[in-house]
């Protein structure tokens, strides 16, 4: 009895030792939801130091949207705007993801067009945006092409990279092992080039975005950014602010989207690998 007694006051002390080591975590929720009332209350005193025809406020943003919602402003626009950037950003990873894979497991074809796609990376897509307009007009397709060319670059170089980045001393003891070169990709070097792959469509899907609103600006003025052509040339702020509004909460559900993509992909080449 008393070597019991003893083995639990043991196990209590460890465990209140272990406790007192374990470093203090703060509430991740509750600090983002700080961080948001600062932002909120700092774009309120800005909004009444400079007035409301230069920053609307919270309230006068809210009031907007609603009104925006209730004429099915935003419903249509937004409609729009999503089907363009998702149409053009999954093509982009639909293209960009195989080729870079083909050109990191075959080093000699990415070592030959490495050149050319560093061009491309660095030449401004808007450029084409000329020539897009007289091969494919004004419609959604001019839209779509824009996109793709905005998200393309990012996407396929990091995959490229990735691969090349693979761990050379797994790939040297799965050789030995016996491994076939498609065991060799599947199971070492495709799981490595994973995270470069996902940051190469968060940064895709930034940009992706960003063509979206110009593709709107340049071909037929319609979805978000041909409302903010329309707000921004009559400097009507308040629905001008829903719309960046919009545009910002679309770019945070397809990056909050990607993390918990990474984070799931992750698990499962883990679990196959074990």
């Amino acid at each position: 009895m008393t070597m019991v007694v003893g083995a639990r006051g043991l196990a209590d002390q460890k465990a209140r030792q272990g406790a007192a080591r374990r470093p203090y975590r703060p509430n991740l929720a509750l600090l983002r939801a700080l961080v948001g009332v600062v932002f909120v209350a700092i774009w309120t005193f800005v909004a009444y130091f400079y007035g409301s025809n230069f920053i609307p406020s919270p309230a006068e943003t809210f009031r907007s949207a609603m009104r925006m919602m209730s004429d099915a402003t935003i419903p249509t626009a937004l409609a729009s705007t999503v089907y363009v950037f998702v149409v053009g950003y999954l093509l982009a990873a639909a293209f960009a993801i195989p080729l870079g894979l083909f050109m990191g497991g075959f080093r000699i074809f990415g070592a030959a067009i490495e050149p050319y796609v560093d061009a491309l990376s660095a030449m401004p897509r808007v450029s084409f945006i000329p020539l897009i307009i007289i091969f494919l007009g004004l419609g959604y397709e001019a839209k779509i092409c824009v996109v793709f060319l905005g998200a393309i670059m990012p996407i396929l170089l990091n995959t490229y990279t990735g691969v090349l980045n693979s761990d050379a001393d797994l790939i040297e003891m799965a050789h030995a092992s016996g491994a076939s070169e498609m065991q060799i990709f599947q199971k070492v070097m495709l799981p490595g080039a994973l995270p470069y792959i996902i940051a190469g469509m968060r940064v895709g899907a930034g940009l992706a975005l960003i063509n979206t609103v110009v593709a709107e600006l340049y071909t037929a003025v319609q979805g978000l950014g041909g409302l903010l052509s329309v707000y921004g040339n009559t400097f009507r702020m308040g629905p001008y602010f829903v719309v960046v509004i919009l545009l910002a909460i679309i770019g945070l559900i397809t990056m909050r989207s990607l993390k918990a993509l990474e984070r799931r992909l992750t698990r499962g080449y883990a679990r196959t690998r074990i």
